[in-house]
């Protein structure tokens, strides 16, 4: 179903790569190029054709950029994937620690005499462009549009992906697509602005009910939209894609090399997110557009009836696949797995349902040094055994037709050591201390995050990863604009579903997180409590029992035990009418009372 090219680069074929890159820099008169991991799209997930950070370094992680200036490349990564950039990266590009230090602030550095840094339009968005502007400024550094390089030196790069549309199922959708498009239409009018262009394929997917598959791991098809006032779509998209799909009277089909035009034709205030926009996008709509939040970002985050009860159904049939796993993998001798033996293991047990379209990301299973590296993925070259004394990070999901999953377990083989189950305690009684939380309305995720942080935080301990993302509703596994993190100023509303997964990593040692997913509800007023406020709490959705063997009971207040012996009660009703009587034996001992 999905396309199967892949791009990674061994860190030997960075050299040569950049080498050609910075010819092109010669022949363009500039100094520098961007090459950031983005599609014209600016979506988190890109297609194969759109792998430029990976090609040209070797660094496969989900965030970063590289600045190829013609005496050093600095790859900017953020705390999650520090450690992984210097396995990745040749020597010849420098790692450099975003957003710690920002980019205008190491080009002044870099090139205090200025110079001229060339990006393609398309792979940053308004906001970015802004933010170099007033950085930049009177530093005699220039940034300029320009053609993107990096496709005119990849020579085998993939075709842009051409995969079928689909249309999603009414049941699970909740709401017809031309009650979507009335509603955000309502909300256009009722702000002063004429249309609204969307470029994020997930908003398109939500708002017109379809799925696609141009991303891998991702039900996404790319194109780009046009929401006008008046209740019509224009949708700038490939119609070999589309094929016979009806999508109703309000939705005209263009193609998507006409989007510009399209733009440019455009009468009126033109709605623009510049968080997420191309500055293509920008430059095409010229004085036309007004900044406001994208049309389909809050509608779609906050998830109706149908979508939380699928992803419930789902998250159920997901937690028996990772229970067999659970059940298969203790009844294995220590020493006699690696990591990929777990990976496929688990694949098989989630693809003996029907309903899975893929896995919703490349499992994570990372075991000792391995499990420190936060998006670890395993290779041939790096699969590790799994050693006894050890730990064992799983972090896994699946795209499933009623709901997306996403779930982290830590495992240990053997008997674990009294410095891995004192941090994983604490890990467990921040996962805890979230769950538990009921928070007035109005707060965000930066107002809540520290919660989950606590326990290691007394201990002088911390992760470099937010605490939280949102989730789709069988769409992309990190979905926004909710987050649990302290830069998310996005107030948390009912249906909002969210990951819960504080962790530990000790380079070179060992790694820890627990993550169920959680949906915003609102809560009950409590006996003597404010009657006139408003308050949130969660609802889990994750049932997988957590490894009894790596919690110090005594580091636990009464309140913690009883969440884990009620929370491993739930599992045990929920999940175990669905398994087999193996796996059914193992799970009434794995989550027996503390």
């Amino acid at each position: 179903m999905f396309q199967t090219f892949e791009v990674t680069a061994r860190p030997e074929q960075g050299p040569p790569r950049l080498a050609a890159l910075r010819a092109e820099l010669e022949n363009e008169g500039l100094d520098g190029f961007l090459v950031p991991r983005a599609d014209a799209h600016q979506g988190e997930y890109v297609a194969a054709r759109d792998a430029r950070l990976a090609w040209l370094t070797g660094f496969t992680g989900s965030a970063g950029f590289c600045a190829a200036l013609r005496e050093v490349a600095g790859v900017f990564v953020d705390g999650r994937y520090r450690t992984q950039v210097k396995q990745q990266v040749a020597e010849a590009f420098t790692p450099v620690p975003w957003p710690d230090i920002q980019l205008a602030g190491w080009l002044k550095d870099t090139l205090p005499q200025g110079g001229r840094i060339g990006f393609d339009p398309w792979l940053h968005t308004v906001a970015e462009v802004e933010r170099w502007g007033k950085a930049l400024k009177d530093s005699g550094l220039e940034m300029v549009r320009s053609a993107n390089l990096v496709d005119r030196i990849w020579t085998d790069q993939p075709p842009p992906p051409m995969q079928p549309v689909k249309a999603h199922p009414i049941e699970f959708a909740g709401e017809t697509a031309d009650s979507k498009i009335s509603r955000l239409a309502a909300d256009l009018r009722a702000a002063g602005h004429d249309a609204a262009a969307i470029t994020l394929p997930d908003s398109i997917m939500w708002l017109l009910n379809i799925r696609g598959s141009d991303v891998e791991r991702n039900p996404l098809a790319h194109g780009f939209a046009v929401l006008h006032g008046d209740g019509r779509v224009d949708l700038y998209m490939a119609a070999q894609k589309l094929g016979d799909l009806d999508l109703g009277q309000a939705v005209t089909v263009h193609p998507p090399e006409t989007f510009l035009d399209g733009l440019r034709a455009l009468q009126g205030r033109v709605r623009l997110d510049k968080a997420s926009a191309p500055q293509a996008v920008a430059d095409a709509l010229e004085g036309k557009w007004v900044a406001g939040d994208e049309p389909c970002a809050l509608p779609k985050a906050r998830k109706n009836a149908a979508e939380i009860e699928g992803s419930a159904q789902a998250h159920l049939r997901d937690g028996a696949a990772m229970v067999e796993l659970l059940a298969w993998l203790d009844a294995q001798p220590a020493d006699s797995l690696t990591e990929i033996a777990v990976v496929t293991q688990l694949e098989q047990c989630r693809r003996r349902d029907n309903a899975l379209q893929d896995i919703s990301f490349d499992t994570i299973a990372g075991t000792g040094p391995n499990g420190a590296i936060m998006h670890y993925r395993v290779t041939e070259e790096t699969d590790r055994r799994l050693e006894h004394g050890q730990l064992l990070v799983l972090d896994s999901g699946g795209q499933y037709l009623d709901g997306t999953t996403d779930i982290t377990r830590t495992i240990a083989i053997g008997t674990p050591g009294a410095e891995e189950c004192a941090a994983f305690t604490r890990v467990l009684q921040g996962m805890i201390a979230m769950s538990r939380l009921r928070w007035p309305k109005g707060l965000s995720g930066r107002d809540i995050e520290a919660i989950g942080r606590m326990p290691l935080w007394l201990a002088g301990q911390d992760f470099n990863h937010g605490l939280g993302h949102g989730v789709g509703a069988y769409l992309s596994v990190h979905e926004g604009p909710q987050r649990l993190s302290r830069v998310s100023e996005v107030p948390l509303e009912p249906g909002m579903i969210l990951s819960n997964e504080p962790g530990y990593y000790r380079e070179g040692a060992f790694g820890i997180r627990i993550e169920n997913l959680l949906v915003a509800q609102s809560s009950p007023t409590l006996p003597g409590g404010d009657a006139e406020r408003e308050f949130l709490n969660w609802r889990t959705l994750t049932f997988v029992p957590i490894d009894r063997r790596l919690i110090v009971v005594e580091m636990l207040t009464a309140a913690e035990r009883a969440w884990i012996d009620s929370y491993h009660a739930e599992v045990v009703e929920k999940i175990g009418p669905r398994l087999g009587k193996t796996a059914r034996m193992w799970l009434d001992a794995a989550a027996a009372p503390l």
